[in-house]
């Protein structure tokens, strides 16, 4: 395992348990009655053992959207071409996407990264950590070298690092990436060990035949990529993509630094997976945003033991469910701060 993951994985401490039988002492403590505001409650709680401070300053967050290509797109896997990722990362940086909006109404910092987009966008709002121009189509072989997906899950490490040195003390994660529902799904029936059939879904659109072409894909992903052990980095390399392998570093360099991870979708879901196996103790630093309709989202936050906050039908990725549920975390932690 190379070394800067090794070090994040011994980094993550378990949540502190004395700051959250504060914090749900202070609530209680509260003119109103026990418990009354519920999931509030648990999730004001959760931040505090997160920040090991019972009582936490105001939240201040940012939103990530890691964006890359897939080798999967040429199988027809999406109901719009390649060239839509650069295309939407162009429009991220000039401020006209819906997590852009949803980003500022949260009051959250937007940091928009090119983990592997095969047109290279040249753009100041656009961080560049290039793995490459797009993986492998995987339903042939691997989608990236195990060298590559170190490399990205290091550059999510060491954003997670710098945002936290600039005083960002939540990230809410998102992605773009034509064809990533396709990796995505591919990685869940990986890790969870179940049919293909059960975690495909429509993505950006596919109808009934497009998503049965969708499961054949990667069943073929799965037998084109035999995994002789259960190391969940051999697993990401085989069958993801950059920016969820950049996601998976972000995930534990986030809580390597106390910082809450709000998490999107079923596409960063996958990430999640991949973390959590690699270090348990991040699960207790990650708030389920959002519900995506994908069918396999449900399973996953299952094996996470995550219960999300919304579930607003979202299937538009970008990080918008988790800068949705950003309002709420934000509520949390002030009616903590209340006098």
């Amino acid at each position: 395992m190379d070394d800067e993951l090794r070090l994040a994985i011994q980094r993550i401490a378990p949540l502190d348990e004395a700051a959250m039988r504060a914090a749900e002492q202070e609530l209680d403590r509260k003119t109103k009655p026990r418990g009354s505001l519920g999931r509030l409650e648990r999730l004001a709680a959760q931040y505090a053992g997160i920040r090991g401070d019972a009582a936490p300053p105001p939240l201040v967050p940012a939103v990530l959207v890691a964006a890359a290509d897939h080798g999967y797109a040429e199988d027809g896997v999406s109901a719009y071409p390649a060239e839509v990722t650069a295309q939407m990362v162009k429009t991220f940086a000039a401020g006209g996407a819906a997590i852009c909006v949803l980003a500022r109404e949260a009051g959250a910092r937007l940091v928009v990264i090119d983990a592997g987009v095969r047109e290279k966008v040249d753009s100041p709002a656009v961080r560049s950590v290039r793995v490459g121009g797009g993986t492998a189509n995987a339903a042939r072989g691997p989608a990236m070298s195990r060298e590559q997906a170190l490399q990205a899950i290091a550059a999510g490490i060491g954003l997670a690092r710098e945002l936290a040195a600039d005083g960002i003390t939540a990230v809410a994660l998102g992605e773009m990436g034509i064809g990533n529902t396709t990796a995505a799904s591919a990685l869940h029936a990986s890790l969870l060990g179940i049919e293909p059939a059960r975690v495909c879904g429509p993505g950006t659109g596919l109808d009934a035949d497009g998503v049965q072409a969708k499961v054949s894909v990667v069943e073929r992903a799965l037998a084109a990529n035999p995994l002789s052990g259960d190391d969940p980095v051999d697993t990401l390399a085989a069958l993801g993509g950059f920016e969820i392998a950049l996601l998976t570093g972000a995930i534990l360099g986030a809580a390597s630094e106390r910082l809450a991870v709000v998490l999107d979708g079923f596409i960063v879901g996958a990430a999640a997976l991949v973390a959590a196996r690699l270090a348990p103790e991040a699960r207790a630093y990650l708030i389920a945003g959002t519900l995506s309709p994908e069918p396999g989202h449900r399973l996953a936050l299952d094996e996470l033991g995550l219960d999300p906050l919304l579930a607003l039908e979202l299937r538009l990725g970008e990080g918008t469910g988790a800068a949705l549920a950003l309002p709420l975390l934000r509520a949390a932690v002030a009616i903590l701060s209340l006098a």
